[in-house]
């Protein structure tokens, strides 16, 4: 359904718009199909997602027989050549949109899926061109390149491309779409590695990189018949039907002024916001990365370790919900303080996990900290700064954001290497948060 509202020309109609149908025809507001779509390709990327990619790594290191410190270099290799080319994805978002960006990230999110599946035989064929003894540089380099392949096409194109796709079709109400996401996906991601694990028990590792690369590839065909990039292409505005002329939200829910991404970067709240989530995904990778080695320092079992997640992703879907209702009706700062607080409360407990009681706060704090993660990673940039350049403002930050997750890991590790302990790093973390939460008082929306 079309507005009352003034539709903002943020772009001209781009060609090909309403193939195979257009939206306007169709007797509801089509952000609500936008929405679904937006979400089944957050949860296509999660065969780029380090909880996607853990699943393999043993089988990985059995058929390239390399050591698990150079299959992990691999991924931090991949990893950070990903992020060094985000921010132009993001641009493309804004030349393309949302439609297009997603479907063909999907497609080649699956084309490296396929890829990797043969990565040993790849190897193989590489080093027989080399000279000898060269099977080992072989297998890494193949590897380095898939890496980068399924953390930018998955981590980064696909899951930036459909969530800012969802929140350009609303902004009113931007928090509960956002809640939305952020429901399905924790399910989604909490069941992803034993939906893996059942797939290489079905029919062997190659064959479930094969079978998740045929859903990604479907998902890329569904994007490009049911995605739509803008509701301004086709003659709609954000929230439809569901907008309200007096409805009581936060002054900063409205648009404001377009920036670019070099304006942006210019602003304090920015730098605030994007250190915050860096911060909070540093903390969080590492953490999981490290966890069962963190939890056997502090005196407990594997089991003990494996079982955190569990609990701390109920309280994250509880925090995300209310989080995301709330973000329509207060400053974003707020929140900002809320993530900041869990972060906190993680690394302290982290520091001292064998004090009775520590993983009570450990659930907490990763609760706190991962809920509110997902709200401040999407809603600051289209809220703070408008959606006529938020691929590549939105790009930009997640471009840091997936370093910050490449580095944590290793620094953890070199901190254990040199004291014995992670306290150190934990510590740090925890002052940086204390730091960033006092910067947050003045974290205010730019004017």
């Amino acid at each position: 359904m079309k507005s009352d509202r003034e539709t903002p020309k943020l772009h001209p109609r781009p060609r090909f718009a309403n193939v195979p149908f257009d939206p306007v025809r169709l007797p509801f507001f089509y952000g609500t199909v936008v929405l679904v779509c937006g979400t089944l390709g957050v949860l296509a990327s999660a065969p780029g997602q380090t909880v996607g990619v853990s699943v393999f790594t043993d089988f990985l290191i059995e058929a390239h027989q390399l050591s698990r410190s150079w299959i992990s270099f691999a991924y931090l290799a991949g990893t950070i050549a990903s992020a060094l080319l985000i921010t132009r994805a993001g641009r493309w978002y804004d030349r393309l949109g949302g439609r297009w960006v997603s479907a063909f990230s999907a497609a080649m999110l699956a084309l490296v899926l396929t890829g990797m599946s043969f990565s040993a035989e790849i190897a193989e064929s590489v080093a027989a061109m080399l000279p000898d003894d060269s099977r080992d540089h072989a297998s890494f380099a193949v590897l380095c390149l898939g890496f980068f392949g399924m953390r930018f096409f998955g981590q980064g194109m696909l899951t930036l491309s459909s969530r800012n796709m969802v929140l350009e079709w609303f902004e009113q109400r931007r928090g509960m779409a956002l809640a939305f996401i952020g429901i399905a996906v924790a399910f989604g991601f909490s069941v992803t590695p034993a939906f893996f694990e059942w797939l290489i028990q079905k029919g062997g590792w190659s064959w479930a990189w094969q079978s998740i690369a045929v859903i990604v590839a479907l998902f890329s065909l569904l994007a490009l018949c049911l995605g739509r990039s803008r509701p301004e292409d086709h003659g709609l505005v954000p929230d439809g039907s569901f907008a309200k002329k007096n409805r009581k939200t936060h002054a900063e829910t409205l648009s404001g002024r377009q920036f670019t991404l070099s304006e942006a970067r210019r602003t304090y709240s920015f730098w605030v916001f994007t250190f915050s989530v860096v911060l909070s995904g540093f903390l969080l990778t590492s953490f999981a990365f490290h966890v069962v080695s963190i939890f056997a320092d502090a005196g407990m079992q594997r089991s003990q370790a494996v079982a955190i997640f569990v609990p701390a992703a109920c309280v994250s879907v509880v925090v995300e919900f209310v989080g995301s209702w709330l973000s329509d009706f207060v400053k974003l700062k707020y929140l900002a303080m809320v993530q900041l607080v869990g972060l906190m409360t993680l690394s302290l407990s982290l520091s001292f996990l064998d004090i009775r009681g520590a993983v009570v706060f450990a659930v907490l704090g990763m609760g706190l900290m991962q809920g509110m993660f997902g709200i401040i990673s999407a809603v600051t940039w289209p809220r703070f700064y408008g959606r006529t350049h938020l691929g590549a403002i939105s790009g930009f930050s997640t471009s840091i954001v997936v370093a910050g997750t490449a580095v944590g890991p290793y620094l953890f590790s070199v901190t254990h290497d040199q004291w014995g302990s992670y306290r150190a790093a934990t510590l740090l973390c925890a002052i940086a948060a204390l730091v960033l939460f006092a910067a947050a008082f003045r974290a205010d929306r730019p004017q």
